[in-house]
């Protein structure tokens, strides 16, 4: 195993549902100089429980330090490493088109249509499409958009990810 290998390593992490959890948590990271690449928070099926899905890049040394933090936090009820695992990962995006001609806006339509995501919001030179896809897919969808169309403004929310029922998921 190649322990100085940086890359991407993925976090569930359930949490009291308390004012300052996400700080101190959040907090950690900017002490130990972790950068987050994405960190997104919802509550669960149990209310007084949130679940944090965290992604980090780093080795693996590190992510074991990280882990071993978290999990001596005292709002931290479970860690849960998915780097490996078999899971289900999606990121909300939404890109909004400006000043388009006709030509422009019936391109963008195609391009909805071909990655199978909605357009939410239209005007006469404007549209804004929504997508719920994964990190990859979002990446070609904002490559494509930034060499088809001048002016856009991009929004990405961090994933979230649940374990997989088998190991054919991601």
């Amino acid at each position: 195993m190649d322990t100085g290998k940086m890359k991407n390593r993925w976090i569930a992490l359930y949490v009291e549902n308390q004012v300052g959890v996400l700080a101190k948590v959040s907090g950690l990271f900017s002490a130990k100089c972790y950068n987050l690449q994405s960190l997104t928070v919802g509550t669960t099926e149990h209310t007084d429980i949130s679940r944090m899905t965290i992604c980090v890049t780093s080795d693996d040394v590190t992510f074991e330090q990280i882990k071993k933090q978290l999990n001596t936090m005292v709002e931290v009820i479970k860690v849960v490493d998915l780097t490996d695992m078999p899971i289900h990962m999606k990121e909300v995006l939404f890109a909004k088109i400006k000043s388009v001609t006709p030509e422009e806006k019936a391109e963008a339509y195609r391009i909805a249509e071909t990655f199978k995501i909605r357009v939410v919001d239209t005007d006469v030179d404007a549209l804004i499409l929504e997508s719920c896809l994964t990190e990859r897919k979002n990446n070609d969808l904002c490559q494509l958009l930034r060499k088809t169309f001048k002016r856009i403004d991009i929004v990405r929310g961090g994933a979230v990810a649940m374990e997989g029922l088998s190991t054919s998921c991601r």
